[in-house]
């Protein structure tokens, strides 16, 4: 993954000043009145667009501004949160004071004074999002319709959507700090689906996009797209039922890191951890992957969907190291979790929006980069199972169980890709399946910038990678024996 070239610290101008700082202060002293710890004032403004085309024609197109405040306090390791999508003084007072009523301690007015923090920069855009017309947005799902059909007359059907969305915030608390951010995100997508012999259907899906500006789909192209999910779709028609039982499995690079998401990454969340709901709960300096695993979740990566110049309790990105050489080096900490483990934030504390309160959540995560040559590990392979591309998936954090499925995938036969195979799930645990990795290419990829990852019903985006992977003994579901 690409870093940024920003090493210097900048203090990044706001597009419009949302509340002034002297009003937060006044909003934090009314939130400790009551004899609160900390307090947190999260004000955030956000104007996003969305576009849906089906059927060949334009569904939807959607603009909308959201803005608000959030109000946190903490008080003996209990938290009170309110929020107010209304932003005039009375409401913000009245948030205030909802979030003070879990500290009873008989506190009294008290005043604060914030000053503006500088913060790194690992994105930055010219034009902000909202302020590109809608058409334009418009044509990019027209065109990638026109290519998806024009790939191949077995295409049936397209859907192609374009999200984005220009977000402003101020992170406001009685540490003295002030940080404000914008933070401009799109994706484009395609799904299409292709009918072969007899009625059969298959399916394919593509996109991307990241923390850039309207300008990366002069080279990231709609006709790109729409012609690689068009591909998958195709690819996979005439495939062959997939084998059950343990296989060999070879992961391709990129999107493939989703699994590391989330048979990992999850449960090194420092909430989990704290609960001790993790099965990576006291296992700090142990082995728990091969040798050839090193796992960094990274919120400094240049333009990537799940970067963050800060997150959302108002501490920087950090590139962390969570795994090196398979020995467990470290935990996703936001503030709160963080203080009350005795520890620092690692900058993980983000939020879905101001009606939400901050939790250890990842940004990047991917797998290092390893000596092997991504055609080596396939040769290597006598039979076994080539992931090009997976679907949905779910893991249970408690015990590492996962279960997903794998949308595009082929047989391994001598070394040589074979036939497409359908219906195949990675069924497993995921320290056992990295402690089976045997061989890791010198190819990382990150993802096109599709992620969208989903805790305690708080949406956030982020971003996975992987280098070309070889597993052994992984089982794969599937209904031939």
């Amino acid at each position: 993954m690409k870093k940024s070239p920003a090493a210097s610290l900048v203090v990044p101008a706001i597009r419009s000043p949302i509340l002034a700082p002297a009003l937060l202060e006044k909003v934090l002293a009314r939130a400790m009145a009551r004899g609160g710890e900390f307090a947190e004032v999260y004000v955030e403004r956000s104007v996003s667009t969305a576009v849906v085309l089906e059927e060949k024609q334009i569904k939807s197109a959607q603009c909308g501004l959201t803005q608000g405040v959030g109000v946190r306090v903490i008080a003996d390791g209990k938290v009170g949160y309110a929020y107010s999508d209304d932003l005039d003084d009375a409401a913000l007072f009245r948030a205030a004071e909802t979030a003070a009523l879990i500290a009873e301690s008989g506190g009294s007015e008290r005043t604060f004074r914030v000053s503006r923090a500088a913060l790194p920069s690992y994105y930055r855009v010219d034009t902000p999002l909202a302020d590109v017309e809608v058409a334009r947005k418009v044509d990019l799902v027209k065109r990638a319709n026109a290519a998806a059909y024009a790939y191949d007359k077995r295409v049936k059907q397209v859907t192609a959507t374009y999200a984005d969305t220009s977000k402003a915030i101020w992170i406001a608390n009685t540490e003295n700090r002030l940080v404000a951010d914008n933070q401009d995100l799109c994706r484009l997508g395609v799904h299409v689906v292709a009918e072969g012999k007899k009625g059969e259907r298959r399916t394919g899906f593509f996109g991307g996009g990241g923390r850039v500006g309207f300008n990366y789909f002069d080279s990231f192209t709609p006709e790109h797209v729409a012609k690689e999910a068009a591909r998958q779709a195709i690819a996979t028609l005439g495939a062959v039922d997939a084998k059950a039982g343990q296989q060999t499995v070879v992961l391709a690079p990129g999107w493939s890191g989703i699994l590391l998401h989330e048979a990992v990454g999850h449960g090194l969340e420092a909430d989990f951890i704290r609960k001790k709901t993790s099965l990576f709960t006291g296992k700090l300096g142990q082995q728990v992957a091969s040798p050839k695993v090193t796992v960094i979740d990274d919120g400094t990566v240049a333009n990537a969907r799940g970067s963050i110049n800060t997150d959302d309790e108002g501490n920087p990105g950090q590139h962390k190291v969570l795994i090196e050489n398979g020995i467990l080096k470290g935990y996703m900490y936001d503030a709160h979790n963080a203080k009350l483990m005795g520890q620092k934030s690692t900058g993980s504390g983000r939020r879905q929006s101001f009606k939400h309160m901050p939790m250890p959540r990842m940004t990047n995560t991917y797998l290092a980069p390893g000596d092997d040559a991504p055609e080596d590990i396939i040769r290597s392979v006598r039979r076994g199972l080539y992931c090009a591309n997976f679907g949905g998936g779910q893991v249970d954090i408690t015990n590492g169980n996962f279960v997903f499925e794998i949308s595009e995938a082929y047989e391994i036969e001598n070394g040589k890709l074979g036939r497409p195979v359908k219906g195949a799930t990675l069924i497993g645990v995921g320290p056992e399946a990295l402690k089976n990795v045997t061989m890791v290419g010198c190819d990382p990829m990150p993802d096109p910038g599709l992620g969208i990852c989903g805790k305690d019903g708080q949406n956030v985006p982020v971003g996975v990678g992987l280098p070309t992977l070889r597993i052994d003994n992984m089982t794969v579901g599937g209904t031939r024996v």
